[in-house]
């Protein structure tokens, strides 16, 4: 296989982590004490030509844990009712044990070493799901324990817009205001900027890195 080859794999493209695009949406903004309302996943798969693009895609409702909190505040914001026989919601042990089924079996498929949430703040999404890992106890956890990709903090960088909304539109995504706040849709939206900052990257140049030994760095002022 030729370097340009190896580049266009995913496992050589995040140091082996195989990126899960991932949305939460919660009753609050405690991972120990609130509910968690609605998952969504998306894997991601890389083409020959080394363009990232949406894979997989899984979405639940979730039944509130025992003893959960939920805040009024919450629900007014996302409009989920925890409480409708509608919402065909499952347990968040049957939702995570399906999410594991999915990655484990990417990871194996991608050649990586394990899976790397991404997430639009991520961090919040990262902690209500380690959280909830732990509340059932499944075994075999595929995502690295702290590190995240954040498409907030990326996109603060490549467009200057850290809102999901307001970045996907400036990298010229399409956005609709009345999906947003339902775990499918953001995580269908979050999914869609994370590849095209990814290509966009590649397209200009970023990707693969183009090492030379006479390079030379250039500072904007060379006192600091």
């Amino acid at each position: 296989m030729s370097i340009i080859q190896e580049y266009n794999l995913l496992s050589k493209r995040f140091r082996t982590f195989y990126p899960v695009v991932i949305d939460i949406e919660t009753a609050g903004f405690n991972p120990i004490t609130d509910a968690v309302l609605e998952i969504a996943v998306i894997t991601l798969k890389m083409d020959k030509s080394g363009w990232l693009h949406k894979e997989k895609k899984l979405h639940f409702h979730i039944q509130p844990f025992e003893g959960s909190i939920i805040n009024s505040e919450s629900i007014a914001f996302n409009k989920i009712d925890p409480f409708n026989p509608l919402r065909g919601a499952i347990s968040e042990k049957k939702a995570i044990e399906s999410i594991f089924k999915i990655v484990h079996q990417g990871i194996k498929l991608q050649g990586c070493s394990r899976g790397i949430v991404v997430a639009h703040n991520a961090s919040f999404d990262h902690n209500f799901l380690m959280a909830a890992i732990n509340r059932v106890n499944v075994q075999k956890n595929p995502f690295h324990p702290f590190v995240t990709f954040d498409t907030a903090a990326l996109s603060g960088l490549v467009v200057g817009q850290t809102v999901l909304a307001k970045a996907c539109k400036a990298m010229g995504l399409s956005f609709d205001n009345n999906q947003a706040h339902s775990a499918l849709y953001d995580t269908l939206q979050t999914a869609n900027l994370f590849c095209e900052l990814v290509n966009r990257w590649k397209r200009l140049g970023g990707w693969p890195i183009q090492e030379s030994k006479n390079k030379k760095i250039i500072t904007s002022d060379t006192n600091i």
